[in-house]
């Protein structure tokens, strides 16, 4: 679970995301810090317990930074006003695979996938799924996926036609059509001070080994 001031902290950054209040406020900011990476740590034990890609992971390597770059952005404001973790094989800036949770006052969810891969992992991942295409609709529509994940594959980042190399009857096509192969669900304000948080969560991310499992095979 977190405390209730580290969302009170999120929400207000969000109203005063400008340096001089958050210098003012950052002993407020290393206790919300301190309170999330506490979290992160024992999701990493968790994870490890059944995914030992994760077990050795530091949580330095999974927590992103609270400050943005804004040297080529139209948005200036400094910081970030969520907490984000990803949890992958070789650390966050490694595109593989991973769990992810996002916490944000009204706007916090968890999430796994493969986020918008490189041009030759993305081919890899669409001829996997062509070949084995029972295989990977048997883990989208097992049972516990669907309890945790309703919305199903995310439909962002998808393209109008069959990519190159594949027919429009190909009965993949729906999911050869992806950019971002991912999946969502929400988590309202109220279970992240819940003590159920972090079974929560970690039932979650065991329900996606399986998901996560498969893209991981098609790009190594």
């Amino acid at each position: 679970m977190l405390q209730y001031s580290t969302i009170s902290f999120l929400k207000l950054l969000n109203i005063n995301n400008n340096r001089p209040w958050f210098e003012t406020n950052r002993s407020s900011y290393e206790n919300a810090k301190e309170d999330f990476l506490q979290l992160v740590q024992s999701l990493i034990t968790g994870i490890g317990k059944f995914d030992a890609d994760i077990a050795q992971l530091a949580v330095k390597n999974c927590v992103f930074r609270q400050y943005r770059d804004v040297r080529f952005a139209k948005d200036k404001r400094p910081y970030k006003n969520n907490m984000g973790a990803y949890f992958n094989a070789g650390g966050k800036k490694i595109n593989t695979a991973g769990y992810y949770l996002h916490i944000e006052p009204g706007k916090s969810f968890v999430a796994g996938g493969l986020y918008e891969p490189e041009a030759s992992m993305l081919a890899k991942v669409r001829q996997e799924i062509d070949y084995n295409l029972a295989d990977w609709t048997k883990i989208l529509n097992a049972t516990a996926f669907k309890k945790k994940f309703p919305g199903g594959l995310s439909k962002e980042n998808m393209i109008s036609r069959p990519p190159k190399g594949y027919d429009a009857d190909n009965p993949a096509l729906e999911y050869l059509k992806h950019k971002s192969f991912t999946v969502t669900t929400p988590l309202s304000d109220d279970m992240l001070f819940q003590p159920s948080l972090k079974p929560l969560l970690l039932g979650s991310f065991k329900t996606l080994k399986p998901f996560l499992d498969f893209l991981n095979h098609s790009i190594t």
